[in-house]
Formats: structure tokens, sequence, C-alpha cells
């Protein structure tokens, strides 16, 4: 009677598998979203993204992600393979896949479609790195557990348990799980765990427990069931329903036969359950999305391929860098988790980690804020052009991390903190004698100056300050910061900027008051903290009795009345008393209100080098506290958008508008 059961049983597991491979798989579809119109450029936008996917022939993983469009137009999609499925497959997979999920959800600008080999989802907001739960499909068989419920329930939680602690522990290329265990009186459980890798493992934990608490609820007593959400999936089988995993860059066996999944469609909230009257265990239900691998890879060490050729007694050279990204599970581990204690610190652009590759070496890890609106093919060009900028006066950009919406710039790591830590601080100021601060002051002119004439982009910093200006082992200067504001997309053109960004006390008065910004508001940047240099005081706060007046204030007056001495910190008293002056006469010349009379950096260069040359008298700096008529108080009132901001002589050292503040643009 058993074998006659068996064969009865196998008779219609094999008719399932036959009638499920002809029923197309459903689509959720998101009304409450929003829809789209036939031909609209949400929809071009769409066919356009999927299209491409199909092209991604360098992607062998069975995952993609990425968006296309701008605005309220754009379109971000997650197409995702099981993890036995070939990249053939997998493609052929998404090429029916978008065909039907056209037909089921012809005008919806979210929606979800699982097939039993692969997932497609889309949306008109950003869903990468986010755990989702809705919707939710929940499917069981009615094939009933023989034998104590109590104890196949039992086997059944502990499996699922270490199924998902293996997924979690999965890196950002793979969070995905299978296994069995024996249970009484039915033969084998075979189980799998699965959540998309650009969940942290923390996420995963809770979604695939949130799943794994559904089973009682939809799945009592039966012999297998599935709990589907648009983060993770959990099955439980009676038989085997997955090949073997592919390895990463092998070659991999054809995938088993392929089943559907039954899905609900309505609203994203909605919970839906589809009861399968079978006999035997629906294997082809709801397969769980294997094998996550992010589209980034570890990030592998930059290669040269140099193509030489001789023509007319030239000789060309042709240079490929290799992509520079990382993996974020490594970058979190090197930064243990980012913790607290591992915090550089934090500006506009978000904060600073030190961490240590498993090679040894020390890095920076700059975690930027979300709020980007730049797509992630734009941002991983700029960063490739931002890396190509290289000086010994600059941080190097070692690379970058772009997982979901994690994006990570990796600098190399300088040991000496800033330069505002040790200047502005009466005790370790004195670390700093008048030639290590003269070889400073002339690094970060030389630094600039190859950002504005010399780098592969013309460059305006536009937040040169003391904090951004990092100091090596050696106490050399390197310029921290530049090309982000290039990296996030800020909102500006070459010559004028609807939002002021920077930081009050080192910015141009042109730019404070009418957005206007070029490579003369990096002179006065520059002419300010040269004269912090020498003075060892901050831009704003220094007293003359009761009162307070700001840094150029406190520096024209001394150089007005002869007694520019009172300028220099009383701390340098070694060193050259005409570098000195000098170093004043030249930051007095940068911080002149009129553009055109402030020197190119071209020009402090040769004056820092040169003591034959002649230096012109300079006028009367921007924003002096006698000067009540052209203070920035009433100008700022009237023509800027950063109302509530204090003026130049009462500025904080924390940058505006929460962006840090590099301009930079093609030559």
């Amino acid at each position: 009677m058993d074998a006659i059961c068996l064969k009865f049983l196998s008779f219609v597991w094999c008719l399932f598998v036959v009638v499920v491979s002809h029923v197309s798989a459903q689509a959720s579809c998101d009304n409450s979203k929003g829809n789209y119109t036939s031909n609209s450029t949400y929809h071009n936008n769409l066919n356009t993204l999927l299209s491409s996917f199909y092209s991604r022939t360098e992607i062998n993983y069975g995952f993609y992600n990425f968006s296309y469009g701008q605005g309220t137009d754009k379109v971000y999609a997650i197409w995702l393979c099981r993890g036995d499925i070939t990249q053939d497959k997998c493609l052929g997979f998404l090429n029916q896949s978008r065909v039907t999920l056209a037909q089921q959800c012809p005008n919806q600008k979210e929606a979800i479609f699982w097939t039993g080999e692969c997932m497609l989802r889309y949306s008109n907001r950003s869903i990468f790195g986010l755990m989702e739960n809705q919707p939710t499909v929940e499917l069981l068989y009615t094939l009933n557990v023989t034998g104590s419920v109590d104890q196949f329930n039992e086997a059944l939680q502990n499996l699922m348990r270490n199924l998902t602690a293996i997924a979690a522990s999965g890196d950002s290329r793979r969070k995905y799980a299978t296994g069995s265990a024996p249970a009484p009186n039915f033969k084998t459980i075979y189980g799998l765990t699965q959540c998309t890798p650009d969940l942290s493992s923390e996420d995963c934990t809770k979604c695939l427990d949130e799943a794994i608490s559904k089973i009682p609820d939809c799945c009592s007593g039966k012999a297998g069931g599935n709990v589907l959400k648009p983060s993770c999936r959990i099955r439980f089988d009676p038989y085997s329903y997955y090949g073997p995993t592919i390895k990463l860059d092998t070659d991999a066996p054809p995938p088993s036969p392929s089943t559907n999944v039954t899905s609900s469609q309505g609203k994203s909230n909605t919970v839906t359950r589809t009861v399968i009257a079978i006999a035997v265990p629906v294997a082809g239900v709801v397969l769980a999305l294997a094998l996550f691998c992010i589209f980034q890879r570890v990030r592998k060490p930059r290669k040269k391929i140099q193509i030489k050729r001789e023509e007319d007694g030239h000789e060309d050279e042709i240079t490929f860098a290799e992509s520079l990204q990382f993996n974020f599970d490594t970058i979190r581990v090197a930064t243990n988790e980012f913790a607290d204690s591992n915090k550089l610190g934090e500006g506009g652009f978000g904060a600073v980690y030190i961490g240590q590759l498993s090679n040894g070496q020390e890095i920076a890890v700059k975690r930027l804020s979300r709020d980007s609106g730049q797509g992630d093919i734009e941002f991983k060009n700029e960063v490739l052009l931002v890396a190509k900028l290289q000086h010994r006066n600059l941080v190097r950009l070692l690379g970058f991390c772009l997982e979901g919406r994690e994006r990570l710039l990796v600098y190399e790591f300088v040991p000496n903190k800033s330069l505002d830590y040790f200047i502005f601080d009466p005790i370790k100021k004195m670390l700093l004698n008048w030639q290590n601060r003269y070889k400073i002051i002339g690094g970060i002119a030389r630094g600039i100056l190859y950002l504005h004439e010399d780098s592969r982009l013309r460059i305006i910093h536009r937040d040169l300050k003391a904090s951004n200006i990092l100091l090596d082992e050696d106490m050399l200067p390197k310029i921290s910061d530049f090309g982000l504001a290039r990296l996030v997309h800020i909102d500006q053109t070459q010559e004028n900027t609807s939002r002021v960004v920077g930081t009050y006390g080192y910015m141009a008065p042109e730019y404070a008051i009418y957005g206007q910004f070029s490579a003369k508001s990096d002179v006065f940047s520059f002419g300010v903290l040269l004269l912090e240099i020498v003075s060892g005081k901050k831009n704003s706060g220094i007293h003359r009795g009761e009162n307070m007046e700001d840094l150029l204030t406190f520096t024209w007056r001394n150089w007005r009345d002869g007694t520019a001495t009172n300028i220099v910190d009383p701390t340098l008293d070694n060193g050259s008393r005409d570098e000195k002056m000098r170093c004043i006469h030249i930051g007095l010349l940068c911080v002149q209100e009129n553009v055109a009379a402030r020197p190119t950096m071209a020009s402090v260069v040769l004056m820092l080098n040169s003591y034959s040359l002649t230096l012109p008298v300079p006028s009367e700096p921007a924003f002096v506290v006698d000067s009540r008529t052209r203070s920035l108080p009433n100008m700022l009132s009237s023509s800027t958008h950063n109302s509530g901001e204090t003026r130049s002589s009462e500025s904080t050292h924390n940058s505006v508008n929460k962006a840090s503040i590099t301009e930079p643009y093609p030559r």
C-alpha cells in the first residue's frame, strides 16, 4: 500500500509541475503609489531600465539593482534570480517576466512580480537597502503532517532558525541558505531562507524571524509552506526543490525545473493567503530568491593596462583603470560596524570613520548622507574622475562603495588630524613652529593651484578652512573634501549657485551675498586661512578689551597702524620676521573686497617663493567691523537664503546648508 501511495503522490507531483509550468506568475500591483500613462516619461524610463539589465553581461550572479531617470519620473528596479539559475537562464526569465508584468500591471508605478525562479520589482522611490515586509504572500500545502505535529514543528523551527543564522551572516554578495533536517514520520524537511543582499545582518534576521512567525498562522500542521516578502523569503518542503548553488565566476549545471508563485494582487499592505489544494507538497511554490550578489564587487587592486604605439615619432599611451569599488561588508568590518569609537568626526556630507583593512592598511571612510539626487552610474563616474586627481597636498581617494542607499568614500588615513586641532589649541600650537607653519602655508597653496589650474578637472573647493586641512606624519598639509559637491550633485552652475553653502568667516563676500563664486573665492578663503596660521587665532573671536572683533578687522587695523607684529602668534618667537610679515601681506591681498584685485593662486605661490617680487599694497578687506554700511548682516538679510546665519565676525566653523562645498567642473 505504501508503495502504491508513493507512486500516486509522485504522479500527482509530476502532474502539478507540468500544470504550474504553464501558469503565468502573478504580480502585486500597487495602485496607492500612483499610476503612469502609456508612452509617458516614466513608462519610457521603465522600459529603458529593464531593457538595460539584459545588456549587463558583466553581472553573472543574478542580482541587478539600478535606477534610471530624474525627479518624479526616476525608476528604481531590482531583478533577482534563484541561486541555481545560470546567467543565460536568469536573463531569459527577465525578458519573459518584464513582458508578463507589463500585462498584469499595465500602469502602476510600483509593482512586484514573483516566479519560481526570479523576482522583479520596480518603484518610483528608492527601494535599495530598505527592509520591507509588504506585500506579504503566504502559501501552504494541504498535505498534513503525519505523526506528532509538535515534534514536526520543533524540527522545523530548529531548521529555520539555523538557516536564518546562516543567511544573515552572509556578506553583501549573498544572504541565502538551504538545508534539510529529519522529522518524525516524515523523512526530511527541506528548508530555504534568503534575504536581499542589500540588507544588514540585523535587518535580514528581523525580516526572516517575522516571516517564520507567520508559519503557525498559514501553515500549522502542514508539510510545506512559504512566506514571501519583498526583502526576504522562507520555504519548507518535504521534497528537495533547489539545485546546487552556483558559485561565483564559475560555470554551473542547468537549473532544476521551474515552478511559479501565486501572488496577491492589490495594495502593498495587503496580506494574501493562497491555498493550493493538491495532495502533495507544492515544491515549485515561492522559491526563495536565491543567490544575491551586489553589483559591486570586492575591490580589486587597481590595474593598469598600457597600450603603446609608435606613430610619427610620438608614443600614445592609453591607460585603463579598473573600478575602485570596495565591498560594503569589507568596509563594515574595517570600521567595526561603523562604531562610534571609530568615528573621527562628522560634517555636512556625513560622518568619517577610521578603519583598517585585512592587509593592515588604515583608511578613512566618509559615509555620505543619503539625500543625494544623483544616480548610481553617475556617482561612479564622478568618483573615478576625482580618483584621478593626484597631488601630494591632496588627500588621496582610494575608492568607493555603492550598495543600496549606502555611498561610502574611502580615503587614505592621515594620522595627525586637522590643522585646527593644533593652531587653535594653546598647548598643541607650540608643536607647530614657524618653519612647519610656513611649509603648511606653501603646501596648501600648491594644492589649491593644482585644483584650479593643473588637474584634469577645474575644481573650486568653496569650503577651504582649517578643519579641511589634514596633516600627515611629517606635518605636511593635505586638502580634504575636494570634489564632493560633484559627487553629491549640488544644485549649481559654474558661476553661481541657488544655495549659498560654505563656512562664514572663510566665505568670499561675492559668494556669501550673491552666490557668485570663482577661483578667486578660494583665494579669499586661503587668505583667511593663511592669517589664521600666522596669528594662531580663529577668524572670529579675538578679544579687544571687552569687545570682540573678527580676524580681518584685527589684521587690517594693526597693519594700517604699523603694529603688524601684534598679528603674529606669540608662541612663534623664532623664525624669519620677514617671512611672517610677507605672509600677512599676502593674506591681506587675498581677502580684498575687489575680486579683480586678489591674486591668482599661481601668483600666491610665486609670492611665497620669490622674495624679489614686489608685492602690491593691499586695500581694506571685506567685512571689517568698521565698515558697517557694508557689513555682512545687512547684506545677508536681503540677499541670501540663509536667514538666521551670523555675520562673519560671529561665524562658527560649520558649513551652512549641511554641505561641504567643493565645486568641480570640466575645463
